[in-house]
């Protein structure tokens, strides 16, 4: 006949064999665990019942008590795991939002107005002889103003609203210029090439205005480059990309970087030149600036002024697509508005 401690052995046994497997819920599962593991469980009856065997019988007794909690903990939390999963399964599936429905055609998206417009200008240069260069976004001071012969404490810094970075004498670069001194400092004259990028300044968007823009400048280095090339270039750019009844003039103008400097307009796109809100009823709208290369510019990256002679001009791509499509607020172009977009 077996003894009162070997009888609790069994029972503990059994206790501890439960399969939890056919619990669908995590309510059924917690009143299970209370059920075996719980203040109130078999077991803890065991356990509190222990100090009564003899104490040959409460070693046996209770080393199988501690491997059927143990058992029984791994078993349970097992099947937890499994049943947490499924519910958070099931509630993802009910939350589900369906977003693959398409309403009429699908349509296939397309480069955005500026990127299309800087891809044709690419290709209008491209055939006028340049190459196209591109350059860093964040740049140092010493190639975003001071080599184009902008010190430090020269005043047409305050010509540019400068976005500076947290790491010292590094800024977002407010034009591309210093790709031009990238290309003169790391590849030399003869230069012929065009570089399209963004470009960052503290500008209030108006429409002709945006504080994160694009540009594209040119630059020739060469012998016996003259100003008349640069009046050239430019009215056969100007034909070339907006039409024959598009024409450029040259103003005079400053900039520290050339000298003689000019701003070349444009016939106004949108009245043709009679007069209208966005070109302040002068039929000319301005495209950007040009100029010869200054010779403090040559000198600051290491080319002989009295052997090599330059131009460089520059214009924004925003406002060449505004003016090619006759879009009379730059701002719609950064509206997101997939009216406008669908028309380009």
């Amino acid at each position: 006949m077996a003894s009162a401690a070997e009888e609790l052995v069994v029972e503990i046994g059994s206790l501890a064999a439960c399969d939890p497997s056919s619990i669908v819920s995590l309510e059924e599962l917690g009143k299970l665990e209370d059920t075996l593991l719980g203040k109130r469980s078999r077991l803890s009856e065991i356990k509190q019942a222990l100090g009564s065997l003899p104490p040959e019988e409460r070693k046996s007794v209770g080393k199988a008590l501690n491997e059927a909690r143990m058992s029984l903990s791994d078993i349970l939390a097992a099947r937890r795991c499994v049943l947490e999963d499924e519910e958070v399964r099931r509630v993802l599936s009910s939350e589900r939002m369906d977003l693959t429905e398409v309403l009429g055609t699908p349509q296939v998206g397309h480069l955005n107005l500026v990127s299309q417009t800087r891809d044709q200008l690419e290709d209008v240069f491209a055939g006028m002889g340049f190459s196209v260069a591109e350059g860093p976004e964040a740049e140092t001071d010493w190639f975003n103003f001071e080599a184009l012969n902008i010190p430090p404490d020269h005043p047409a810094r305050s010509m540019w609203d400068t976005l500076f970075l947290d790491v010292p004498g590094t800024l977002m670069r407010t034009h591309t210029s210093p790709v031009q001194i990238h290309l003169m400092v790391e590849q030399g004259p003869p230069i012929y090439a065009v570089m399209p990028g963004r470009t960052y300044r503290r500008e209030t968007p108006d429409a002709r205005h945006l504080a994160t823009f694009h540009q594209i400048e040119g630059l020739v280095v060469d012998r016996s480059i003259t100003f008349a090339d640069l009046a050239g270039t430019i009215e056969e750019f100007t034909t070339a990309f907006f039409g024959s009844d598009i024409h450029s003039r040259l103003r005079p103008s400053y900039f520290p970087f050339t000298e003689p400097s000019a701003e070349f307009e444009i016939t106004c796109a949108i009245c043709g030149g009679a007069g209208c809100r966005t070109c302040s009823h002068t039929g000319w709208i301005e495209l950007g600036g040009c100029g010869m290369v200054d010779p403090a510019v040559f000198d600051a990256v290491g080319i002989d002024p009295e052997e090599w002679s330059g131009f460089a001009f520059g214009f924004g791509l925003d406002r060449c697509a505004q003016m090619r499509h006759s879009i009379a607020d730059m701002r719609v172009l950064i509206s997101n508005d997939i009216r406008f977009l669908r028309q380009f």
